[in-house]
């Protein structure tokens, strides 16, 4: 029985959109496989862990040498999001002082890394691979 977050989630960002892709850990292009070898970024062992293809369409993930050098930046822009919306939230209209703005911020960016390292990572990939729903695949 699929949750109602789930259904809620998908029909927002069916498949055949980026956003699917990015937030449920699928291929790009058939958005049936996965896309990292576990879907818990916090198994702190594996969640860097891609799969070299995708297990239904057979599309690579590991391009060439430095290819998710460019997440780099991706990641960069998640964590200027984060760090701006902290600051007006907790500096601005809640006026707290500096020392906890720090403290949930930098705890804040410890405990999202493993999701925004991977978040990265989709992003980017789905940048250069659109989906193709007439990609043959193996999976049902």
């Amino acid at each position: 029985m699929e949750s109602v977050v789930y259904r809620l989630a998908t029909n927002s960002m069916g498949k055949g959109t980026k956003l699917y892709s990015i937030f449920f850990n699928k291929c790009p292009r058939c958005q049936r496989g996965n896309f990292f070898a576990v879907n818990n970024p916090y198994n702190l062992k594996r969640f860097d862990h891609m799969n070299p293809q995708c297990s239904c369409c057979g599309e690579r993930f590991d391009k060439e040498p430095g290819y998710y050098t460019g997440a780099l930046y991706v990641s960069y822009a998640y964590y200027t999001a984060l760090i701006v919306t902290c600051f007006i939230v907790l500096e601005v209209l809640l006026d707290w002082e500096l020392s906890y703005f720090l403290t949930v911020l930098i705890s804040l960016i410890i405990i999202l890394t493993p999701p925004v390292f991977r978040l990265a990572r989709l992003t980017w990939i789905n940048f250069f691979i659109s989906f193709d729903a007439h990609k043959p695949t193996s999976c049902p």
